[in-house]
């Protein structure tokens, strides 16, 4: 797994296109702000839904502040995915330095 600030992972997902952007926040929060184009699937639910995904595939974890996204992150590494993203710093750091208008909480 590696981690990106939200600097550098606006730029990676402008190049990538087709990079996969799962929120691990509960509804509230992801109601309050999130990333465009973003899978909101809560961190309760994400064991289930984890062989939704091919393991080939780059997967970005977000969460408030990039803890609770780094310990699903090292989940999926330990069951297979290799290309996984944390965003350092989480939706926070996003709202903060590439989306003004994104409410912080």
């Amino acid at each position: 797994m590696i981690e990106m600030t939200a600097l550098e992972l606006n730029k990676y997902i402008s190049d990538n296109p087709g990079t996969i952007l799962i929120d691990v926040r509960e509804s509230w929060e992801y109601n309050v702000a999130a990333i465009e184009n973003s899978i909101h699937i809560p961190i309760s639910e994400i064991q289930n839904k984890m062989f939704d995904y091919d393991e080939s595939h780059t997967i970005v974890f977000i969460c408030h502040h990039g803890i609770r996204s780094r310990m699903v992150g090292a989940y999926f590494n330990q069951n297979g995915f290799r290309d996984i993203i944390n965003l350092r710093g989480g939706i926070d750091s996003w709202a903060k330095t590439v989306d003004g208008a994104m409410s912080v909480y």
